[in-house]
């Protein structure tokens, strides 16, 4: 039952995620907006998204806090996330061996930041002010992933072996995950849980900035209005 769960999970956020996609794509960009400095060359406009997506430019300008805890958690949530290709893979390559220990490094990083992003929503007035109760509520679920992946890691050891085996068969067959019998086990079934609950929100969600960065207008338009006439869609006609 537990198999077929996650498999509804996963369609639910790939049609979730693909329909906001295609929203953000037919949505028309009426007004020329982008924010200055803009590039005023295509190839500026995609050196600008990728250097906002990977360095947060806008966020380093605007909240030197907000970015020093976001850039944190998204470098640390990259690691985890590779560390955690060994569960769907056999053999592992060679240069996993030594991932697994900065796997570690990086999951403390990521627990310390989202730690530090909700605190800065309680104490600080401001950042208090513009947020609401689902601000709070995915940095809670992050949190409690995150404190479950170190338990395991730390503390309540389940059995990898017979999990990764079961996952692994996830692939070709619906295989039922092992049944739970240490506190390992329960804690890995929540820590499984709270990924899917995370999944199926993520759509429908502020988490869906990760897709909706790259349709921003103040973000991918370019810096042309002189050069260019800029016309609305419906004023074509």
């Amino acid at each position: 039952m537990l198999t077929v769960l996650s498999y509804c999970v996963l369609g639910i956020f790939l049609i979730g995620f693909m329909g906001r996609i295609i929203r953000y794509a037919r949505t028309p960009a009426p007004v020329k907006i982008p924010t200055t400095p803009a590039p005023v060359t295509k190839m500026g406009v995609v050196w600008r998204l990728l250097t906002e997506v990977a360095f947060f430019n806008s966020l380093f300008k605007s909240d030197k806090l907000a970015w020093a805890g976001g850039i944190a958690f998204h470098g640390a949530l990259v690691v985890v996330l590779i560390r955690h290709v060994r569960y769907f893979v056999d053999p592992l390559p060679a240069f996993f061996a030594p991932l697994q220990i900065i796997g570690i490094v990086a999951g403390l990083a990521m627990a310390g930041a989202l730690g530090f992003l909700f605190l800065r929503r309680v104490l600080f007035e401001r950042v208090r002010f513009i947020s609401s109760l689902a601000d709070y509520l995915i940095l809670l679920l992050l949190l409690g992933i995150a404190f479950s992946g170190l338990l395991m890691d730390f503390l309540l050891r389940p059995n990898i072996v017979a999990i990764k085996s079961s996952l692994l068969n996830m692939w070709t067959t619906v295989t039922a995950l092992p049944p739970a019998t240490s506190p390992g086990d329960y804690m890995f079934l929540m820590h499984l849980m709270m990924v899917g609950l995370l999944l199926i929100i993520f759509p429908f969600s502020k988490l869906m900035h990760a897709g909706g960065i790259f349709f921003s207008p103040t973000r991918n338009q370019v810096d042309n209005p002189r050069e260019v006439r800029h016309i609305n869609p419906w004023a074509e006609q």
